[in-house]
């Protein structure tokens, strides 16, 4: 399994992609959809329209790897559709571990002018 580090950029399509493109076709989706460089030090996410497949796109040095993983039973929780989104390397691997980064909320931050 994949578990990239926090300071990785990764960048998340959310349209659904055909899991039958390979290296081509999903380094063409980077740079005419996403408008980034698929030769950038980042990890680019896909997932299918079932959200049961998931491929990932990197560069590294002097060629392309690419990742796939399929759910057998369960969905990945993604966005429905919309623009290119940014994540961490921690909210990769949540999403991986089928967490729903989306529509979580973190505690509403407190601020105090004294402990007393």
């Amino acid at each position: 399994m994949i578990r990239p580090g926090n300071d990785i950029q990764v960048y998340l399509y959310a349209d659904p992609v055909d899991m039958r493109k390979s290296i081509d076709g999903l380094s063409i989706l980077v740079e005419q959809e996403m408008e980034l460089s698929p030769n950038n030090e980042a990890l680019f996410v896909f997932c299918n329209r079932g959200r049961d497949k998931i491929k990932m796109l990197c560069w590294e040095r002097n060629g392309f790897i690419v990742w796939y993983k399929r759910l057998e039973k369960q969905r990945f929780r993604w966005p429905r559709s919309g623009e290119t989104l940014e994540l961490t390397g921690q909210e990769l691997n949540w999403l991986l571990d089928g967490f729903d980064i989306f529509n979580n909320q973190p505690h509403i931050p407190l601020h105090f002018d004294s402990v007393a």
